[in-house]
Order: C-alpha cells, then structure tokens, then sequence
C-alpha cells in the first residue's frame, strides 16, 4: 500500500525478518507433514499427531506476520476496512495458535530437556493469558476502547512472538557456548524470552499512553483557543 510510511515498511520487515526460523521453518514442517521432503529436523509427535502442530504452525504464522501489520498508523487510519478484516483473521488465528500451543503442550509426551515442569507451567500460563488477552482486546474494541485494545493486542502479540526470541537466544547461546542448550538452561532461556518480549510490549504500551495523553492535551487546547477567540 503506498499509504505506508517508509518507517512503517522498514518495521515490518525487520518484524518479518525476526519471524522467519520459527515461521517458515514451521511451514517446512507443514510442507514435510504433507509428504515433501524432509528439510529440517524430525520431530516424532509431529508424526504421530500431525494435526495440531499443522493447525498451531499455520495459525501462528498468520498471527505473526498479519498482526505486525495491525500495528501500522497509516494503515488504521487511512484503510479503515482492511484492518478490520485483517484483525479478525489475527483474532482467530492467535486463539487458534494459543489452544493448539496448550494442547500439545498438555498433551504431547516431551523428553525431560525439552520441557520439564517449569516450561510446562509457563506454556500453561502464558497460552491461557493470550487467549484471555485477545479476548479482552475483542470486548474492548466493540465497546470503542481503541487504546485498551491496542495494548491487550499487543501484549498477546508479545506472547506470540516468544518462539522468535526464543531461537535468538537460542543461536546466540550456541556461538557463545558452541553446542545447543539443554535441560533446565534450556527453560530458563526460553522463559526470559517471553519476559522480553512482555516487558518490551509494556513500554510501548506506555509510549502509546502517553502520545494518546498529548495529543489529547492539544486537541482540548486549542479546542479552548477557539473557544476564548
């Protein structure tokens, strides 16, 4: 769309960037689950139960790469429809994406250094949260709390984002230390991902708090102005 800024377009593809190992690696699987060739790894409870990681990788993929399109100004204000029709389509796939993540997390057998209790406890938690936090941003919307449901968007977007930052530390851990984390390490790092990204989402939240509070200074001021004149 040419109404995006030059700013704008350089975030999302950095944001597109960022996505990439998780989300289209996760289509390699989805490629490799529907006979292609097997690229990557293999992962046996794909095998076994192929359904909700194929639901979980495709929903997942749409929330990420559409949702950092919700958050583009130029496209809320001047396509006012698109990203109505867009939302919805984040909507579903991130409560999509959030209960195939606890289903699997639940119900999927995981060697003890993939996910022992403290991984599975956080996968619980933060899973739950997101499909509540896109729940709370649906309600806010329609009751015309654009800023509520900005902030509750983003903050499941933060969620949804984990596997990102997840595998940069993961690489950045294996230059460091020159072998994959494992166990308990393992946790730790994939649990202070989330942590970022939900502490990066709350000053943003913040930020857009406080630009809302300026500009609806100025707007009363010279509403006054105005008025006095």
């Amino acid at each position: 769309m040419q109404s995006i800024t030059r700013t704008e377009g350089i975030i999302f593809v950095l944001i597109i960037i960022y996505s990439f190992i998780p989300s289209f690696g996760g289509l390699l699987r989805v490629l490799e689950l529907a006979g292609g060739p097997a690229i990557i790894p293999e992962n046996p409870r794909a095998l076994l139960d192929p359904t909700p990681i194929v639901l979980h990788i495709l929903s997942s993929f749409l929330f990420c790469i559409l949702g950092a399109m919700q958050f583009m100004p130029s496209i809320r204000r001047r396509h006012p429809t698109a990203h109505r029709t867009i939302g919805r389509i984040v909507v579903i796939a991130g409560c999509i994406s959030a209960a195939t993540g606890l289903w699997m997390t639940h119900n999927y057998t995981f060697p003890q250094e993939l996910q022992g209790s403290l991984l599975y406890w956080v996968r619980i938690l933060l899973g739950s949260l997101m499909i509540g936090l896109i729940v709370w941003a649906v309600v806010a919307v329609r009751s015309h709390n654009v800023m509520r449901h900005s902030a509750m968007m983003l903050r499941a977007y933060a969620i949804g984002q984990g596997a990102s930052t997840q595998v940069f530390f993961g690489i950045t851990w294996m230059i460091i230390a020159g072998s994959e984390a494992s166990g308990l390490l393992r946790e730790i790092m994939m649990v202070s991902a989330w942590v970022l990204n939900l502490m990066i989402s709350e000053i943003l939240i913040r930020q857009l708090f406080v630009r809302a509070s300026q500009a609806i200074k100025s707007t009363t001021a010279k509403s006054m102005i105005s008025y006095k004149r």
